[in-house]
């Protein structure tokens, strides 16, 4: 989720994970094409946040932040979908340590709350929680893309490999929490304008109320956060304990 997971940080699908089994990983203008991604992503993260600092320095305040970055939060949220696509689906099968059903459900969750919530619901972008899952993500995804593209090129600092498997433990909570709480702010002004929802009767003899759609994705967070985070946590033990070990051998 997002946090967001995220996002909130994202289950790990890291390219540069120990395996037990070693597969073959993407061929040579697969990989060009992954750290190119994986760069211009890290760089577009590094405007959100540079856009909110400047525009924090700028206010005095943290208040109402979220439109400093809307434009540039919108295009590279989105474009995590193309990374869906093209490293899991196509150029990574069977690479994937994380499961993609859980990721692929992350990743749907932050666009759907980029565009489906905030961007709809005009009234909740002034909302403090905005900025929760904004900054979690944001700070989540300048590591995992840095650690993306380190791990392709088989240079991995490890700060940067410390970081993507120990900070979540405060970014995911954080960002689930604002995701949840700007969700739970939209309600009221989506039941009273009716947003998305179709009425009966209609032509297509179909009937659909967002408000309860948006209220059955509140409670879905409630299975899922727990798998992706303990997953997160079992990834951490595993890729940290690898490491020591791996720096006590030589």
């Amino acid at each position: 989720m997002a946090a967001s997971g995220s996002g909130g940080s994202r289950a790990d699908n890291g390219y540069g994970s120990q395996q037990p089994r070693r597969r073959k990983g993407p061929g040579a203008l697969a990989t060009a094409y992954l750290v190119l991604y994986n760069v211009v992503m890290t760089a577009g993260w590094l405007v959100i946040a540079v856009g909110l600092v400047r525009a924090y320095l700028a206010k005095g305040s943290y208040h109402s932040l979220y439109y400093s970055i809307e434009k540039p939060l919108k295009f590279f949220q989105t474009g995590a979908l193309l990374e869906e696509y093209l490293l899991i689906a196509k150029y990574l099968p069977g690479v994937v340590p994380s499961s993609v059903v859980l990721t692929a459900f992350q990743v749907m969750s932050r666009v759907f709350l980029t565009w489906a919530v905030t961007h709809s619901v005009k009234e909740v972008q002034t909302e403090d929680s905005v900025l929760l899952f904004v900054v979690a993500w944001t700070i989540t995804e300048i590591i995992r893309y840095s650690f993306y593209t380190f791990s392709l090129l088989n240079h991995l600092p490890y700060l940067i490999k410390w970081a993507r498997y120990t900070l979540f433990i405060v970014l995911y909570p954080m960002g689930v929490s604002g995701e949840l709480l700007t969700i739970y702010a939209a309600l009221p002004f989506v039941r009273q304008s009716g947003l998305y929802s179709i009425s009966l009767p209609n032509k297509y003899n179909f009937s659909f109320d967002y408000y309860t759609f948006l209220i059955l994705v509140m409670i879905s967070y409630i299975p899922i956060f727990p798998q992706l985070y303990f997953h997160m946590l079992h990834q951490r033990r595993k890729v940290l304990s690898h490491t020591e070990e791996h720096k006590k051998s030589e």
